[in-house]
């Protein structure tokens, strides 16, 4: 008898199928069998999900973790005493204020009503106006103040909802759409819609591109390729349409979205490539032109972040900069989400997305044909929409006109890169990457900068701190454009830096250690936890 070889299972391998099973019962040929599939299916799913086996895993240790009675109960101290502090944080802000807490029994007069939201409006430590916050108020002129008073009170009271009622509320959004739309290069068949914030402009975005893959390529698990430092509203949207975002890193040296491990991480669900026109925490521009031509090439949509550039960013060459291509005008850009309640200077509450062609925008819409009260149909996600923010916003786009946005440009892109030559000059201290706009983003390999942020709060400064890695930024605005804001921005960075680099080895003491230490907790969702307690306290009322 010769002896078994592989190859006996070659001649056939039902034969090896056979010998392997012949002293199996029937239905333990059928058990193992199923037992098999099931298993390979469930392996295979496991391994090409979205979110990779280390990070489910990782995730899935620190929720066992936190059920062990001792780990759980340090950890609910912990956020116990998070959450009297920010209380009490805010007690301290509003100490001199009376709270309230049900209706008064008769309604107040217009100066009592007057008086108290001028109280209301005096709290917080810093002041605004005098050019010393980064971003957050994006310019102020007393007179443009009073034009939108009085444009947003003769429209306070009017909805686009209702378009047979109000149709030139909705003649002015379809100005604004169009003025933005040839603003950032766009042809006869590029559209929009005006939305309530960048966040909604980005997510409507994300479930127009959701639907239209749904239904022109029949993708039921979609995921996004973005940059690592894409805004937040991006993680957003994928919480509120089951979107994956796929993050890709940026080069350590540009601050740009690395190209290479950015096309790595297309796949065949993939519905949308992102890039930032500039990015928040850096204010470096991605290659806008590179993504597109992926786009392109693996016919994805391809959407442009400029909700913080706004109209700066799409004016900066005509004022005299240089600056890569990143709009309309690119082969393959798709959309472009745009604040006109930043650099348009518009009131808050004001966006503009935008789309190079209708097939897109059809898919934002909301329609719901079977309702009992009416066909009914939303352009974006709120129904009803303050028409007297869309008049308010038209208003300040007539009063600037080209002319008025190109100064403001000028004098914006000037101021910034004045003080980036003067923090270049500063020694301690880096500038992440190269800025393309107005954000300015420092960092130190000396010392904790989190130590040069709390110097200059002391001194009435309030600047954006950054993480992974450890940095701060500051956005320049049209407020820092003022006579000798730069020039005292620039000496105060130079007098704390120099302070600093007497001693650069102290650690950074207060509530800006809170930002180092968050960065180093590895269980993100305790940072989770820590952060919904935060946004509770702004809601704070006296229980009496």
């Amino acid at each position: 008898m010769r002896p078994f070889s592989g190859s006996d299972c070659m001649k056939p391998v039902g034969g090896c199928i056979n010998r392997a099973f012949g002293n199996k019962e029937p239905w333990q040929v059928a058990a193992i069998t199923a037992t098999t599939v099931l298993g390979t299916v469930w392996i295979w799913t496991e391994l090409t999900k979205d979110e990779s086996l280390y990070v489910r895993g990782k995730r899935q240790f620190f929720r066992l973790a936190k059920k062990i009675p001792a780990v759980r109960r340090e950890v609910e101290k912990e956020l116990s005493k998070a959450k009297n502090d920010f209380e009490t944080e805010i007690q301290k802000s509003n100490q001199h204020l009376t709270y309230t807490t049900r209706l008064p029994e008769k309604g107040l007069s217009k100066e009592q009503i007057l008086g108290l939201v001028d109280d209301h409006l005096k709290t917080g430590h810093y002041d605004w106006r005098d050019g010393r916050v980064s971003g957050a108020v994006y310019g102020y002129n007393p007179e443009l103040v009073q034009l939108v008073t009085e444009v947003y009170g003769k429209a306070s009271y009017t909805n686009p909802l209702h378009s047979d009622l109000f149709p030139g509320v909705c003649k002015m959004e379809a100005e604004v759409v169009r003025m933005a739309c040839t603003l950032f290069n766009g042809n006869s068949s590029s559209c929009g819609t005006m939305t309530t914030g960048g966040t909604e402009s980005i997510c409507m975005a994300m479930k127009a591109y959701r639907d239209y893959a749904r239904e022109h390529k029949g993708i039921t698990k979609p995921n996004i390729v973005v940059p690592r430092t894409v805004h937040a509203a991006f993680d957003k949207g994928g919480q509120y349409f089951n979107i994956h975002v796929r993050y890709v890193d940026v080069d350590p040296d540009t601050y740009e979205v690395d190209i290479k491990k950015f096309k790595r991480a297309i796949n065949s669900n993939t519905i949308l490539l992102v890039g930032s026109a500039p990015n928040f925490p850096y204010g470096t521009i991605d290659d806008i032109e590179s993504i597109a031509a992926l786009g392109v090439k693996y016919d994805i949509p391809v959407h442009v972040d400029a909700c913080l550039g706004s109209f700066v960013v799409a004016l900066v060459r005509h004022a005299g900069y240089q600056l890569r291509n990143f709009d309309f005008a690119v082969k393959g850009v798709t959309s472009i989400s745009a604040d006109t309640h930043k650099y348009g200077f518009a009131p808050k509450g004001s966006s503009v997305i935008m789309y190079s062609h209708k097939k897109f925008k059809d898919h934002q819409f909301t329609v719901t044909t079977d309702w009992p009260g009416g066909v009914y149909g939303s352009p974006t996600v709120n129904g009803s929409r303050a028409g007297g923010i869309i008049a308010a916003c038209w208003a300040t786009m007539m009063s600037f006109g080209y002319e008025g946005y190109l100064e403001a440009t000028k004098r914006i892109v000037d101021t910034a890169r004045y003080i980036e030559r003067g923090v270049r000059q500063i020694d301690g201290i880096f500038i992440f990457g190269k800025p393309a706009t107005s954000v300015i983003a420092m960092g130190s390999n000396v010392f904790d900068i989190f130590r040069l942020s709390d110097a200059l709060c002391k001194l009435g400064w309030n600047l954006n701190p950054l993480q992974f890695p450890s940095g701060i930024h500051i956005c320049i605005t049209d407020m820092h454009t003022k006579p000798g804001v730069a020039d005292k921005f620039v000496a105060d960075l130079r007098t704390c830096t120099a302070e600093i680099m007497k001693d650069p080895g102290q650690p950074v003491v207060g509530k800006f250690a809170l930002y180092g230490m968050a960065q180093s907790i590895p269980d993100r969702s305790v940072i989770g936890e820590v952060t919904r307690l935060y946004i509770h306290s702004m809601y704070y009322t006296p229980e009496k």
